[in-house]
């Protein structure tokens, strides 16, 4: 359960190379879907003080069934969203007020007959932890990303080869556009017009257009891309190679691709808010988990310092000031704080039972 799978095949049959996503099978089947409108919210710091009012914080997508609310002043763990199912997933919106989960459905193994896999997505509030909305996606939906104008949300449908376009002002799905096989990780420009989806299944990226809500084209990455990141000038795309250990660094007005060695099994990538580095999570595989983050200068195209963090590192992302990075180990149940100029942790957050995705408050 949950090993990561290298080949393409495998990737096309609903196991997601990365993560504990494993703990759903397509072939399995009940007779009703779980819902999951009932929340537990649960305090897990019995220091937690006035400062957990800063409105400053950061989240972790527990495949374990739990969403983890980190204050992001202190290091310390505030609330603890209980789900039922695996949360894969988190984005914070562009005001900070809306934290946005994709959250893939318990199977029951007792039960019987068919069952659609649907996701769905769930929205809460980033200060009550107060659920929001539920929307149905598609099958095993991977990411989840706000457009930077807060009008729209995608998520990936890993198993259903398309994304789904949610529209905020009424949590609605108003499109659904196909793409390569097996979408997951992406972002979307900073002027919210195309989004960049890492399609698994296949070495490719697909590039969709939100003024038209189609696919415009199919950029050429290499093998089984799983993340990627996008300058805040719209020039450059980086693309992580799960099965080539490698980043690629690609320059949109020509599609050329440059490929820079990192570390085993590289998961999610983050550029900084400088659009300097690049910090690439390296994950392995659960039975030769690697355990560090490459940092990527993008002008220069080289690896500047390889970081040594927890075991299984998947979701990365940095402050908004560019001098912190948090890492997600899956196979330690914890998050590294990085120091990005010391190039080293300075600090381990225990969170929920196989974190994946993470999201810092803007």
């Amino acid at each position: 359960m949950r090993k990561i799978s290298i080949s393409i095949l495998t990737l096309l049959a609903f196991v997601l190379i990365l993560a504990g996503c494993g703990e759903t099978t397509p072939t399995e089947s009940v007779s009703k879907e779980t819902t999951t409108t009932e929340k537990e919210v649960s305090d897990t710091n019995e220091q937690a003080t006035a400062d957990d009012t800063l409105g400053n914080f950061i989240f972790t997508a527990d495949e374990g069934g739990s969403i983890t609310k980190i204050n992001a002043e202190t290091d310390q763990v505030v609330s603890s969203i209980k789900l039922e199912g695996s949360v894969h997933n988190v984005q914070v919106s562009p005001d900070g007020k809306v934290l946005a989960a994709t959250l893939v459905p318990q199977m029951n193994h007792g039960d019987h007959g068919t069952m659609s896999m649907k996701g769905s997505v769930l929205f809460y509030n980033t200060e009550s932890d107060e659920l929001i909305s539920k929307v149905e996606v598609g099958n095993h939906p991977a990411h989840v990303v706000f457009t930077n104008n807060g009008e729209f949300v995608l998520v990936a449908n890993n198993e259903d080869n398309n994304v789904s376009i949610i529209d905020t002002s009424n949590y609605s799905v108003v499109q659904t556009i196909d793409t390569g096989k097996g979408p997951h990780g992406f972002r979307i420009s900073k002027d919210s017009r195309l989004a960049y989806i890492a399609n698994m299944g296949e070495d490719s990226v697909s590039v969709i257009n939100l003024e038209t809500m189609k696919e415009e084209k199919r950029i050429k990455v290499g093998a089984a891309p799983v993340t990627v990141g996008i300058t805040s000038d719209g020039k450059t795309l980086v693309a992580t190679l799960n099965t080539e250990n490698a980043l690629s660094i690609i320059d949109l007005e020509t599609d050329t691709v440059e490929k820079v060695s990192v570390g085993q099994g590289p998961a999610q990538v983050y550029i900084d808010h400088n659009d300097k580095f690049a910090y690439v999570a390296n994950q392995g595989t659960e039975d030769a988990p690697s355990h560090s983050v490459s940092k990527v200068d993008i002008t220069t195209k080289e690896v500047v310092s390889t970081i040594e963090v927890g075991n299984g590192s998947h979701g990365v992302v940095t402050s908004p000031d560019s001098k912190l990075a948090y890492v997600t180990n899956m196979y330690d149940n914890t998050v590294n704080v990085i120091d990005t100029e010391l190039n080293e942790v300075i600090n381990t957050i225990e969170v929920g039972e196989i974190p994946n995705g993470i999201s810092i408050m803007p």
